[in-house]
């Protein structure tokens, strides 16, 4: 029987794949026991569209083990807008585990993950093309033995540019 059938919902059936960020450096080690590789994504992942999904299979494909990494509401709300996010964390918590590709998920509280990169010590790190092979995150990565793979975006798709799209066909 299937994880989600024997649990009584869906948060349930999800838990076993978020991992508390006090706890990822445990998990980590566990999986290097296992000879697994580590890819991380990061991102706030709000209002997850097919640009997402693409970012995070490409992510899949560069390790045996693919952890995400969330932005809490409160560091989306610092460098995004007040407004953001649009969906709370625990539910894009749940959305981004759901997805077969994710192996686990986990958040961070800072604007930007240099911290929790720090603890994962990831062997490939994935970014958008956006910010590039001297993202900010590229330094932390590398200074622990991993690399930075780039993923070209998929144009027109931003959760920016769906919420312009909604306030205009709205008004």
């Amino acid at each position: 029987m299937s994880l989600s059938r024997q649990s009584n919902s869906f948060a349930e059936a999800m838990r076993s794949k978020i991992i508390e960020p006090h706890q990822i450096e445990h998990k980590v080690a566990e999986l290097r026991a296992l000879d697994k590789t580590i890819a991380t994504l990061n991102g706030s992942f709000d209002l997850m569209h097919a640009g997402h999904l693409e970012m995070i299979y490409q992510a899949s494909k560069q390790a045996d083990i693919l952890v995400l990494a969330l932005n809490t509401d409160r560091s989306i709300k610092e460098y995004k807008s007040s407004l953001r996010p649009i969906i709370p964390l625990e539910y894009r918590l749940h959305m981004m585990a759901a997805l077969e590709m994710v192996d686990f998920v986990t958040w961070f509280d800072e604007t930007e993950p240099r911290q929790i990169l720090s603890r994962i010590k990831p062997n490939v790190h994935v970014n958008g093309a956006e910010y590039g092979e001297n993202c900010v995150e590229a330094e932390t990565v590398r200074s622990n033995g991993g690399r930075i793979h780039i993923v070209s975006l998929v144009p027109g798709l931003s959760t920016s540019q769906i919420i312009k799209k909604i306030v205009e066909t709205c008004v």
